[in-house]
């Protein structure tokens, strides 16, 4: 008998594909951050962070991501009945990953256990659950950021302080008083302002027994299936900050209605809406007339957290493309040992591993702000430098990485594409780049001891090179006039990330680590693109660094 497929499928055998890169220690793959923690006051960590490094390169969770971000969250308005409900559904793996990433204290750490380096800690947690699934990151990072705002009011402390610093995840939607642990989310953004939260049309209206009553639209309400929020609303006094429990001492759901989920362009996982406050019942927190104020607390928190993870998501494309470039053969050599990938490779590591230096020395200048004015004037500016520069080269460097698989990388089985999606969502979040770099200059101007203080931190890695010694020079002189040319504040706030990533390598990095960083950033002719490291830099050095090792 004559079979019509003589091959039973299989007509030749697959060669030359990498292997996943799976079930490996994100942490103990990192060349940088274990060095970071060390430097920044946080080495007790390092075990811990080695566990949170399985949860996120482990096999499970790149799969509960895929289908988290498959099965996208779902508006459910009325139940069956016809009562409104308001409730989000999710897949159960976006369930599974905001429990495993509770239980690592993605959202708490450094408030449940305070001691010298928890900031940093904690960030270290972030940086790591960014290579995990990007989407759970949004509610974590916001409870986080909330948690000192809510400690300074006892009454809603005391209702909310067990639930949002617990590390057992709850979804359920129930009264917070059921729940073994809840999130906080952020309704600030209306249609009329965006970043200019002195637009707020949102009214506040005095209750007689002490609360509030809001009305009005929230054009970006992230995570509206929260356990409790924060708002801003118009009083007579003007915007004022809120406190907003999801459920009423009754049981019943409060006075808002989701309109619609956004269908984003990236984070897909995660829910972001649009809801009506229709006499939301609300507690006023801080001074009236003072929210905004209150606001720019929550984001100094939230820039950060958003510099961080860029600086993960960096560092998760990288290590991707690393991976691929190690294990892809390509004229009787892996791709990684030809020059000009190796170029690349090596090009790539060295944004990764700049980006997160200068965002934990400014997360290391929150944990010790207590003690020291100059940290705390450091960490003013360095936070909003940080944020701009991190957000912004996240998006580079994610294309090119994706570049390194070829087509592999633009399918949507391969993870990249995901990470193609989110790069440029932290740029938007908090203040896009124009506002953060405007931020920058504000803080100049209002807290003009900042100025020395970030000069001081530059200077001392004065003596090591005469390229950034040239470069400095320059940079102070600039420092004269850049509060009278505004419309140069991205090449201002540009070249200080430039100088502080320098400073820091120069002083914490392996010597061909920040020699190239120099030679490539500082020493003129840089492009911003990827693989034009000059002549003299260590490429396979540098390149085969970046490889992550299974376990």
């Amino acid at each position: 008998m004559t079979t019509l497929d003589a091959y039973g499928y299989d007509t030749h055998e697959v060669l030359n594909q990498a292997p996943a890169l799976a079930d490996y220690d994100a942490f103990a793959a990192d060349p940088a951050l274990g060095p970071i923690l060390d430097a920044f006051g946080a080495g007790w960590f390092r075990e811990q962070a080695s566990v949170v490094g399985h949860h996120v390169g482990s096999q499970r969770v790149q799969d509960l991501a895929r289908q988290a971000n498959r099965s996208l969250p779902e508006l459910r308005t009325h139940d069956r009945w016809g009562r409104r409900v308001d409730q989000i559904e999710f897949h159960p793996a976006w369930h599974e990953l905001m429990g495993l990433a509770m239980r690592d204290e993605f959202h708490s750490l450094c408030w449940t256990k305070p001691r010298a380096g928890a900031q940093v800690a904690r960030a270290a947690v972030s940086y790591l659950w960014n290579q995990g699934e990007n989407g759970i990151c949004c509610p974590l990072g916001m409870t986080y950021s909330a948690i000192p705002v809510l400690q300074r009011d006892p009454a809603r402390w005391a209702e909310f302080g067990r639930l949002i610093t617990s590390s057992d995840y709850d979804g359920r939607p129930l009264p917070a008083g059921q729940k073994r642990g809840g999130t906080v989310g952020m309704a600030m953004t209306e249609k009329q302002g965006g970043s200019d939260l002195r637009q707020t049309q949102t009214v506040a209206t005095r209750n007689a027994d002490g609360t509030y009553s809001l009305t009005g639209h929230k054009w970006f309400f992230s995570v509206p299936h929260s356990d409790v929020f924060l708002t801003l609303a118009r009083t007579e006094e003007g915007v004022s900050c809120f406190v907003v429990p999801g459920w009423l001492p009754d049981g019943s759901r409060n006075r808002l209605q989701i309109q619609r989920l956004k269908d984003k362009c990236g984070n897909k996982s995660n829910a972001s809406s649009e809801v009506e406050f229709r006499g939301v019942i609300a507690h006023l927190i801080g001074e009236p007339g003072h929210g905004i104020r209150a606001g720019l607390e929550m984001n100094h928190y939230t820039r950060l957290d958003f510099a961080v993870g860029s600086a993960g998501l960096m560092r998760h494309a990288v290590a991707q493309a690393a991976h691929h470039t190690a294990h892809r053969r390509a004229f009787q050599k892996a791709l990684i040992d030809q020059p000009i990938m190796a170029n690349v490779i090596a090009d790539l590591a060295l944004e990764a591993e700049a980006s997160a230096w200068l965002a934990f020395r400014f997360v290391h200048a929150l944990d010790r702000e207590g003690d020291s004015e100059a940290e705390k004037l450091i960490g003013r500016i360095g936070a909003p430098i940080a944020k701009y520069w991190n957000c912004k080269r996240a998006t580079p460097v994610v294309v090119e990485a994706l570049e390194c698989h070829g087509g592999n990388g633009f399918i949507e089985d391969h993870l990249m594409a995901r990470l193609y999606r989110e790069a440029p969502l932290n740029g938007i979040w908090e203040g896009t780049g124009n506002v953060v770099c405007l931020d920058v200059l504000r803080s100049i101007r209002r807290y003009p001891d900042c100025v020395p203080a970030l000069l001081d931190e530059l200077r001392a890695a004065r003596g090591s090179d005469p390229r950034y010694d040239a470069f400095i020079a320059e940079l102070e002189t600039d420092l004269v006039d850049v509060l009278r040319h505004e419309h140069l504040a991205r090449r201002f706030v540009e070249r200080m990330a430039l100088a502080l990533s320098a400073s820091l390598l120069i002083r914490h990095a392996p010597h061909a680590v920040a020699d190239a960083y120099v030679a490539s950033r500082l020493a003129g002719g840089w492009s911003g693109h990827f693989g034009s490291l000059p002549q003299g830099a260590d490429l396979q050095a540098i390149a085969r660094r970046a490889v992550p090792v299974p376990n």
